[in-house]
């Protein structure tokens, strides 16, 4: 019944007979014909060909959850057995959001891969919401967030905590820079954590309330903190410019002067200095947060991955007393 389950899945995940049959390295009859060879045994069809991309039928949906299941348990048997050959074969499939695959991963990688060559890296970037899909569906093994998933779940190492600053274009504040003398950060004050000192007050956000700002999308643990500390400021009605998907996209465009970017140390100590843009430290409640890497609780913990995870640093405990558990929201990165 599941014999020839590949096919149909890369149809699956293709959305095209063609592409699939381009990957499997097959002509487009060959796997029209496996894949209807299998939906006879079924004795429903698994694809509705009447639309395009072709849909699954409910038939289809349960066949694809099975295989899934079925690649979870064959995953888990290989990796038994890469384990056994002390990582000089296996794999890691590793993701996450574009700033994290950007500046983030690249050094935990080139670490791993230097110390196990033999071990065949694969690095997805995505949104949130796709990644814990591909983490839940095995297709992933570690994913990097700031986003807080299902405990019940999702097991977590903590990696880093990082803090949102207030980017704000020079131009805006030109007029009344004086108001703002013992509070304005460079990127290399970022660099150094002169923005984490007690003596670096926090902005007063009322003073930006007429300001435009380039804000991300309403889902976003980011956008939902802007929000949050916006609100405890007393503005309840931002003048937003733009609503945006990345981090790193609001502050280029900070820097080109068109509004105010809430942003993290994160990107700051890992994008080039630009001299139009200033730093300001954010108070409230929600101005710091947790970076973790999930794994799948009920799946196999592989030798690939044990090795990973022995990367992250291990001072847990005193960044949640910097930046206490509340600052966990339910929203994505």
């Amino acid at each position: 019944m599941f014999e020839g389950k590949e096919y149909i899945y890369e149809v699956y995940k293709t959305g095209s007979f063609s592409k699939a049959a381009e990957k499997l390295y097959i002509t487009q009859p060959s796997l029209s014909a496996m894949v209807k060879k299998v939906e006879r045994k079924l004795g429903a069809p698994i694809f509705d060909r009447s639309t395009v991309p072709p849909r699954l039928t409910e038939c289809g949906e349960r066949y694809i959850r099975c295989v899934e299941r079925l690649m979870d348990m064959e995953n888990e048997f290989d990796n038994y057995l890469n384990d056994l050959e002390s990582l000089r074969i296996g794999h890691l499939a590793v993701g996450g959001t574009n700033l994290f695959t950007s500046y983030v991963l690249p050094p935990l990688l080139q670490r791993f891969m230097k110390q196990f060559p033999g071990v065949e890296m694969n690095l997805v970037e995505s949104n949130t919401k796709q990644l814990e899909q591909l983490l839940f569906s095995g297709s992933l093994d570690l994913v990097i967030d700031n986003y807080p998933f299902p405990g019940e779940i999702y097991e977590r190492r903590w990696f880093k905590t990082e803090h949102l600053l207030l980017a704000v274009p020079k131009a805006i504040i030109s007029d009344k820079a004086e108001t703002f003398d013992d509070s304005v950060l460079s990127s290399e004050d970022i660099r150094n954590d002169r923005h984490l000192l007690d003596t670096v007050r926090p902005v007063d956000l009322s003073l930006f309330a007429e300001a435009p700002f380039l804000l991300l999308r309403h889902g976003n643990d980011t956008r939902e903190r802007s929000d949050i500390l916006l609100n405890e400021a007393g503005i309840r009605h931002p003048r937003i410019l733009l609503n945006l998907d990345q981090q790193m996209t609001a502050y280029h465009l900070a820097c080109r002067g068109m509004g105010i970017a809430f942003v993290t140390d994160t990107l700051i100590k890992n994008v080039p200095s630009d001299s139009r843009i200033l730093f300001f430290r954010t108070g409230g409640s929600v101005n710091c947060r947790h970076i973790y890497f999930y794994y799948k609780r009920s799946r196999y913990l592989t030798r690939a991955m044990e090795e990973f995870l022995k990367l992250l640093p291990r001072e847990e405990e005193a960044a949640k007393k910097a930046c206490p558990g509340s600052c966990d929201l339910k929203a994505g990165s």
